[in-house]
């Protein structure tokens, strides 16, 4: 997979997790305990290194369900990475709370990776940067995150981090797929400058970029359970992305879901893409087109007006 397994957690170099990593949104919330063990020991299978979660999936429910995986499988130090993230509005007082009831989730599974889980004007905030650089300073959260962050606001931020002398963030997580990009040209030089690893989510549109919602939102997908997601995707312009890639899929006879991970998998500013799902196969489709090498199918997608 070329996804090889790290030998040690370097918070200062390793922000390479490769090139596919676990996304734990549907733990505790489409799949139960059974389903998402079934799912993590298949991911360590496969050489994926790097879980990603939320204090806010499933109301603590993920991360509680990543630590029973951890107390029970006890993977070697260093050989599985843990992100999880802070929900706004950012103050020391509520970083350090949610981070102590993070941990106690976990447990014995140590914190990664420290996203903020959006962009909020705290986000900018001196004693909010102050607060996560001592986080990252004690270990607690080796590697400082920003997620859902547009170029100018993570500029900002790196500034003052840099004025401060204060850990900068070395991971971005932002949606992006061949619907949704919110990994733009201008993202992709600052991440580019300052040596940030870049980690995408959704390659499938939360099952948009399948079809499946073509005449309507399927009754417990994630669109139905979040239906705030809805409006991301049900817009003029990815609608026509999607046509585009249905017309690719039956000129070239490969499935929608093949072409959407293998774009998302084949572009070459993020570093890792994030996949969930409900069954390993899920992750086995990934790997797949991970591997799919036809470059001609990869530029007719890119053709898209």
């Amino acid at each position: 997979m070329n996804n090889p397994p790290p030998t040690g957690f370097n918070p200062s170099a390793n922000t390479a997790f490769g090139r596919i990593g676990l996304g734990c949104v549907t733990f505790g919330r489409e799949i139960g305990e059974p389903e998402a063990f079934a799912l993590m020991d298949h991911a360590i299978r496969l050489g994926v290194r790097l879980f990603d979660t939320a204090a806010a999936y499933g109301n603590g429910a993920s991360e509680r369900i990543i630590g029973r995986w951890f107390a029970d499988r006890r993977p070697p130090a260093g050989t599985v990475v843990v992100a999880t993230k802070v929900l706004p509005p950012y103050s020391p007082e509520r970083i350090a709370d949610s981070v102590t009831e993070s941990r106690r989730r976990l447990a014995p599974a140590p914190i990664g990776v420290l996203y903020l889980h959006k962009w909020d004007e705290t986000a900018e905030l001196s004693d909010t940067l102050e607060s996560l650089d001592r986080f990252s300073a004690h270990a607690e959260a080796p590697l400082l995150g920003a997620s859902n962050f547009t170029a100018p606001q993570l500029r900002r931020a790196l500034a003052r981090q840099a004025a401060a002398g204060q850990q900068p963030f070395r991971v971005v997580q932002n949606n992006h797929n061949f619907a949704v990009r919110d990994v733009d040209p201008d993202l992709r030089h600052v991440c580019a400058a300052a040596g940030i690893a870049v980690v995408t989510y959704s390659p499938l549109g939360a099952g948009f970029l399948t079809g499946k919602h073509r005449a309507g939102v399927v009754p417990g997908s994630r669109l139905d359970v979040i239906p705030g997601h809805q409006r991301i995707y049900f817009t003029p312009t990815t609608r026509a992305r999607l046509a585009w890639l249905e017309a690719v899929a039956q000129r070239t006879g490969v499935s929608q879901t093949h072409l959407a991970l293998a774009w998302s998998l084949h572009q070459a500013g993020p570093t890792t893409v994030l996949v969930g799902g409900r069954s390993p196969a899920h992750l086995d489709q990934a790997l797949a087109a991970l591997q799919m090498s036809d470059a001609g199918i990869l530029t007719a997608l890119d053709d898209c007006p």
